[in-house]
């Protein structure tokens, strides 16, 4: 793809925002003329072990970077990862010893490589800059930012106000971040929205060091399994890259119908009028189906992909669920609720002794699973209930 103008197209197409699309094509129009490769950065700190889907948003843009014959560093922070991102934290996170950030680091990268080409990736830790930083580095890394710039993070206000502590080494969070675009001279640098502040920081950073400030890009934040919330793991609303093909696919087909067309745009690069019409136009399960066996595919292959989805298909035909049913509105989203008392909630089900009754009978399905007394339900918009042979009732916010 030799026309900047369609590589800038390409790469600005899914992105949230981008500072700026004028330095953007410049940079792309002196890589072109001078052979050069741009240097494009994504940093990643290691402070979980697995990747979701949501972070394959902001890979999946590096791999585009990646096949226009950029160099693509892949940024492991095990330095900055002993501090933890503040980046929406309502207080100060646990700091991870280095033998836990390199365990996590370590699945990070094999996760990543089934998305990047990992022959054209280039692989550093920000340990190897930070590490070796004489006191006298550090107070001169200091100097770039002052404490009323830092404390206009809508995070650390916050803390502030509230006067929950902030400890010195969380303001030099973003500072670190901001000196690895420094060592690596990075012309182009891919975050979430939630990592403005610290992208617009390496910037600074960079022009304070004599160097020309990268390009930051901007990239959507996904919506998780409930259609409401980020994806993350301790929502439960996430999706594992490394999950066994069954769950990633059965955990796909649960989403609303509304995300489907926006998780193909942020996760396959697929053209939003193209999908938004087939949902309309075709039965948006069928559509869903599409979706859910191209990203298994992605991760695990096609073999696994088919087989999930045949594996899904004979559970559904088990469990066939009719297109109408009466819904009941929910006082949340998800509803967080003990099995009795949903039952029991249910408008031909007249009190909670009943429901006792009907669940230790094994007469009560969610979402094909058959619930038990002592069970604690998360229910989304969408899912359905049989009570019976054949009340069945959807989910509605």
């Amino acid at each position: 793809m030799q026309d900047i103008h369609k590589q800038l197209d390409w790469l600005i197409s899914g992105t949230d925002d981008v500072v700026s699309p004028a330095l953007l094509k410049e940079k792309l129009e002196k890589s072109q003329a001078t052979g050069r490769p741009l240097t494009v950065k994504l940093g990643v700190d290691p402070t979980a072990p697995d990747i979701h889907l949501g972070h394959t948003v902001v890979i999946e843009k590096l791999r585009q970077f990646q096949e226009l014959g950029h160099t693509v560093v892949f940024l492991i922070g095990d330095m900055t990862g002993r501090i933890g991102d503040p980046t929406d934290r309502a207080a100060t996170r646990k700091q991870l010893t280095a033998d836990e950030v390199k365990a996590f680091a370590a699945t990070y990268i094999e996760q990543a490589r089934k998305i990047l080409d990992a022959d054209r990736l280039t692989l550093r830790y920000n340990s190897e800059w930070l590490e070796p930083m004489q006191l006298a580095d550090t107070i001169r890394l200091m100097g770039q930012m002052t404490i009323a710039r830092l404390l206009e993070r809508d995070d650390f206000h916050n803390r502030f106000t509230e006067h929950v502590p902030i400890y010195f080494h969380e303001l030099l969070y973003p500072l670190m971040q901001g000196y690895d675009s420094v060592a690596l001279k990075a012309d182009v640098e891919l975050g979430g929205t939630d990592q403005r502040f610290n992208i617009m920081t390496a910037r600074q950073i960079q022009e304070a060091y004599g160097l020309e400030p990268e390009v930051g890009i901007f990239l959507p934040i996904l919506e998780g399994t409930d259609g409401v919330r980020r994806m993350g793991k301790s929502l439960g609303n996430y999706v594992g890259i490394s999950e066994p093909p069954e769950e990633m696919y059965g955990k796909i087909m649960s989403i609303p119908d509304t995300l489907i067309t926006r998780w193909a745009m942020l996760l396959l690069g697929e053209n939003r009028t193209v999908w938004e019409e087939r949902v309309q136009s075709e039965n948006p399960r069928d559509v869903k189906a599409d979706l859910a066996k191209r990203l298994v595919t992605r991760f695990a292959g096609e073999d696994a992909a088919v087989a999930a989805q045949e594996a899904f298909d004979r559970k559904f035909r088990e469990h066939q669920v009719p297109e109408d049913m009466p819904s009941v509105a929910m006082p949340s989203n998800p509803w967080q609720v003990s099995a009795i008392e949903c039952v029991a909630a249910m408008p031909d089900v007249p009190s909670k002794q009943e429901a006792r009754r009907l669940l230790q009978q094994g007469a009560v399905v969610l979402d094909g699973n058959r619930l038990a007394v002592t069970d604690v339900l998360s229910i989304a918009a969408g899912s359905w209930m049989r009570i019976g042979r054949r009340r069945y009732y959807r989910f509605t916010v």
